[in-house]
């Protein structure tokens, strides 16, 4: 009968005459109707910049074309500022921003969706995630302590040996296999020191912000050193290619940069860095203790609880070498992309991994971010959206000096160092590449030179949690805030672009660039 009643009541005719809210309030939805309201706000609130920037999207396709730019050019354009205030203010998920580039290419240019597939997988894609998979594979191996122990064992106890010793090892490591993973895997060395010092890091923060800050700014300063240091050397060494080899033009060879190539002119930058990343630290934050004995000493009596190394990780550490020997002396005949492969291939069949660990450990979304941010770039290149902001970037650079030379690198430099420090170093080379390379062409600079300026000034991306994985990383322990991260990035951007400036000046023409 309950039933019944209600069924009747709510076929009965309502009150028109009254104002919603009353009839509402008798029905006894009125609570409903409020905590929905209240729910639809929230949303709304939330996803603010998501509709900010299709509404900027909407005013850049409906505005008057520029002198010079096309329809598709500005299509291509409006897609790219949607792209960078989404990955700036993450309203969404960013692999979410990389199924609506694919989606746009479709729709608004007017591609074919085959095109627009096979744009989105190459060789930089295929080493990024191969990359991703080894670094699962690696960290499976839980060699963190003794890690720890190794570095402290020759660096002494002295907490600015052992900070320029994290450095060094998170450096060397990160050239290889990239800051995140280098990152995930010496954090617990980091925080074993802290709190073998002193339990939960009581008294000692800025022991904590030195330790921390030597392994993310030690693994930044490394990613240039390789191709396999991070995903934005791949992606600009698949723009020389895309953009100027020509296998029937001889000349056209010398952009098809190799490994190690890629490594005689980035490594000794690294090299030159890390002694100037510790002296900064030590500079900015005055650590409690100025040796950590007692730290080393209960460090020791874990390891000897762990017992030797197992035969599993020697295979795993001879199997990275394999791949290393892969990546310096065959990538230029098979692709760094099949290496990487191949490397993670290994390391499944050897059983040192399990593919539910790499299904559940790769960021499958990065990797479908990345491969939607190189096809947009490319179309940047083919409408003539790139050539037209170079001409445009250099006009405004040509009243100041500086657009050419040593002016010129200063402003790319620390263009990308304020783009890198807003989203992701890989997103911003992705999306600046084609126009930088646009502007060497126009501007008569040599586009290598221009590329690895631009690639290694996404490095620098100290300001900000976000700019890097292994920021964002180590900024998870709990023992740093935003406002450390700036207090000392903007020394670490300064020394930095100097060094590459230098380097770019002295030391790249005797590579012949």
């Amino acid at each position: 009968m309950a039933t019944l009643s209600l069924v009747r009541d709510s076929l009965q005719a309502p009150d028109i005459t009254a104002p919603w809210s009353q009839r509402l309030r008798r029905k006894g939805y009125y609570g409903l109707v409020t905590i929905s309201a209240h729910t639809d706000l929230h949303y709304f609130w939330e996803k603010r910049w998501f509709f900010i920037a299709l509404f900027i999207g909407a005013v850049m396709l409906y505005a008057p074309l520029p002198s010079g730019l096309t329809q598709e050019g500005m299509i291509v354009l409006a897609m790219s500022v949607v792209a960078t205030i989404l990955f700036v203010t993450e309203p969404v998920p960013l692999p979410t921003v990389a199924l609506l580039l694919i989606v746009g290419q479709v729709f608004l240019l007017g591609l074919d969706s085959t095109v627009v597939a096979k744009s989105l997988m190459n060789d930089s894609v295929l080493f990024i995630m191969g990359s991703l998979m080894l670094a699962v594979a690696i960290v499976r191996q839980k060699l963190d302590q003794r890690i720890a122990w190794f570095i402290v064992r020759f660096t002494g106890t002295r907490t600015s040996s052992i900070c320029f010793g994290i450095s060094l090892v998170s450096g060397v490591l990160a050239s290889f296999i990239g800051e995140h993973t280098v990152a995930a895997m010496m954090l617990p060395v980091g925080i074993t020191l802290i709190t073998l010092t002193a339990q939960d890091g009581k008294g000692v923060r800025n022991l904590a912000a030195v330790l921390l800050f030597s392994i993310s700014y030690g693994a930044s300063v490394a990613g240039i050193a390789t191709p396999s240091g991070g995903a934005r050397n791949a992606i600009m060494i698949g723009y020389w290619k895309e953009f100027f080899y020509d296998p029937l033009n001889p000349e056209t060879f010398r952009f098809l940069i190799d490994y190690a190539t890629w490594a005689m002119y980035a490594y000794p930058i690294f090299l030159v860095q890390i002694p100037l990343v510790t002296g900064v630290l030590l500079l900015t934050f005055k650590p409690e203790r100025s040796d950590l004995s007692r730290a080393v000493t209960k460090l020791r009596a874990r390891i000897r609880e762990d017992g030797p190394m197992t035969a599993g990780n020697w295979v795993a550490i001879g199997l990275f070498f394999l791949t290393l020997y892969g990546w310096v002396f065959m990538s230029q005949s098979v692709g760094m992309g099949t290496v990487a492969i191949f490397g993670a291939a290994a390391f499944l069949v050897a059983g040192l991994v399990v593919w539910e660990d790499v299904n559940s450990g790769v960021n499958w979304g990065v990797v479908l971010l990345y491969a939607a941010a190189i096809s947009l770039g490319l179309q940047m290149k083919q409408t003539g959206a790139a050539i037209w902001i170079a001409e445009g970037f250099l006009s405004i650079l040509a009243p100041l000096g500086a657009d050419k030379g040593i002016g010129l690198w200063a402003a790319i430099s620390a263009l990308t160092t304020m783009v890198t420090n807003a989203m992701s170093n890989g997103a911003a080379v992705a999306v600046l590449g084609p126009i930088v390379l646009k502007v060497a062409v126009a501007a008569g600079e040599d586009p290598i030179l221009i590329g690895f300026i631009t690639s290694i000034s996404s490095a620098f991306a100290y300001l900000t949690v976000v700019g890097t994985p292994a920021s964002t990383i180590v900024y998870a322990a709990g023992y740093l805030t935003p406002r450390d991260f700036l207090r000392v990035g903007w020394r670490m951007a300064v020394i930095s672009t100097l060094v590459l400036l230098a380097a770019a000046w002295f030391y790249w023409p005797l590579l012949g660039a």
